[in-house]
């Protein structure tokens, strides 16, 4: 048995426990961070990619409009690499009432969310395909976020501070003695050790699988609700600016630019389990039939990726149990001291990746004045490592980079075409990770996240990865199987049209020329 020694443990590499171990971690915590899969894989990286203005919730939920509409202004500040200034339109469509508009403004006034009414005439000029029955628009600070990178960002300030992340680790049970937790028991799926971190607490940021990992103390009943929502990406970009109905929040009434690509989204509903989240074929359809409300014509384009994502909902008396839409958004932490008369251990959930690092500082705090200690909270003023400059994403800033050379060498060669990603960002992306798969690249560079979804790039990473002296031909195949099913997932319940057609062709690469389900198995399946 592997033993480590810390001060604090993390549990979760979500958007949430990054923020939380680097917030530890900058106050002076010896801090570790420990996570079942690879950073940013469940709720961070199943999302829409909207950093709020605040905008969503000024009627439904204003705390949390307020709270969101501060951090955008620190996020853009301190993770600006992983943040597109894109702006957002609120739009009262054609079959949209008008009763909810004349409220809006005022609430976002009160809620202090920053927001102007426009013209027609501009919101058209701003967005073309919007559709031409909308009856009012208003603009409010929305933009996008890229998960992964912010999650990164995080987790490099952390290391630079001392804290210590465990990835493909996952908790097996948390130990206490005479009403305190002291250690957190792991299984590291790679190597098969067992692995104790001795600590003094343990905070834990699981998400919606909160509950789970507060019962391994002894702590049940913890109701973390796994809110399921599913999300589509589309072939292109359709609006340069987030979209959203100007109505109270419902499904499909958000319309995200992200990267080369926009994401719909969302429904809401509870789910039975964190792990299983279904994609239905009607509410793919109830997706599609949302975008068009906002812009004529959507349903012709190219869907070409679907996922879902569980938002962890703290469950709320005031509305029914399946109610996940109505659900307060607000973060949420439990004292467990209090609750159940276990020290040293803390639940969080609730919030927004937008308040990532303020729920990280609430949570700190409480671990603060629970040891006596006086450390403050300096994350909303130091930037993370990429992100000094502060200068913020921009779309073409890969093919810049890409014809300039400031990054790469004029004449590099491309990968992945959708998102020019070349070689030797996905070397050094390798390079970079002890060990690796190839959906581990893709939250790193983005592999396979455009129109063809590593259609054509998929074989190139492979090729790339077999010629390292550490993966032999059966584990590059077994990578390659890998990376390919992942996609699948979330291919085949929007296949049709088009996107028959590129998977058709997808196919024919992978079973008509390399008959990739027939060659050699790996003596050792990747994890």
């Amino acid at each position: 048995m592997k033993t480590i020694d810390a001060d604090v443990v993390v549990i979760g590499g979500g958007s949430t426990g990054v923020g939380v171990v680097r917030d530890a971690a900058m106050r002076g915590f010896k801090a570790v961070l420990v996570e079942r899969a690879d950073l940013g894989q469940g709720t961070t990286g199943r999302f829409h990619g909207l950093l709020h203005s605040g905008g969503r919730y000024v009627v439904s939920d204003p705390e949390s409009a307020t709270e969101c509409a501060e951090e955008n202004v620190i996020l853009k500040r301190i993770q600006a690499d992983a943040i597109e200034d894109t702006g957002g339109l609120f739009v009262t469509t054609a079959v949209d009432a008008e009763d909810f508009a004349d409220g809006y403004a005022a609430a976002c006034v009160k809620a202090k969310v920053p927001i102007e009414e426009i013209s027609l005439k501009e919101a058209f000029r701003r967005e073309p395909l919007l559709n031409r029955g909308s009856k009012r628009a208003f603009a409010v600070e929305d933009g996008t976020i890229d998960g992964w990178k912010l999650v990164w960002g995080a987790v490099r300030s952390a290391e630079q501070y001392g804290g210590t992340i465990l990835t493909y680790h996952s908790v097996t049970k948390i130990e206490h003695q005479a009403g305190q937790a002291t250690a957190v028991t792991c299984l590291d799926r790679r190597s098969g050790e067992t692995v104790r971190i001795g600590c003094h607490f343990v905070l834990n940021c699981a998400g919606p699988w909160g509950g789970q990992i507060a019962a391994m103390a002894g702590c049940h009943d913890v109701e973390v609700v796994p809110g399921a929502g599913i999300m589509i990406a589309m072939n292109h970009r359709l609006t340069q600016s987030v979209l959203n109905r100007c109505i109270y929040p419902a499904d499909g009434d958000i319309l995200v630019p992200a990267h080369p690509v926009c994401i719909i989204g969302t429904t809401d509903h509870k789910a039975g389990h964190a792990d299983d989240l279904p994609i239905p074929r009607d509410q793919v359809q109830q997706m599609l039939d949302a975008g068009e409300e906002m812009i004529p014509g959507f349903r012709k384009a190219r869907a070409i990726h679907a996922w879902a994502g569980a938002r962890p909902l703290v469950k709320d008396s005031r509305v029914s149990a399946e109610d996940t839409r109505h659900m307060a958004r607000g973060m949420s932490i439990i004292d467990h001291e209090h609750r159940d008369g276990l020290k040293g251990l803390l639940t969080i959930a609730g919030g927004k990746l937008t308040t990532y690092r303020l729920m990280a500082e609430r949570i700190v705090d409480v671990m603060c004045d629970q040891l006596g200690e006086k450390r403050e909270c300096r994350t909303a003023d130091e930037p993370v490592p990429g992100s000094e400059d502060r200068k913020l994403y921009a779309l073409n800033r890969r093919l810049e980079q890409v014809e300039t050379g400031t990054k790469a060498p004029s004449g590099q060669q491309i990968i992945c075409e959708c998102e020019l990603v070349t070689r030797k960002k996905l070397i050094e992306a390798m390079n970079d990770l002890t060990e690796f798969n190839l959906d581990d690249l893709r939250r790193q560079v983005r592999l396979g996240m455009g129109p063809c979804q590593g259609g054509f790039c998929a074989s190139r990473a492979t090729g790339i990865a077999h010629q390292r002296d550490d993966i032999d031909a059966e584990h590059a195949s077994e990578l390659l199987r890998g990376f390919l099913k992942n996609r699948w997932i979330g291919i085949w319940p929007i296949l049709h049209g088009e996107q028959v057609r590129q998977t058709a062709l997808d196919s024919w690469i992978f079973e008509g020329t390399l008959d990739l389900e027939h060659l050699p198995e790996p003596e050792r399946q990747v994890v």
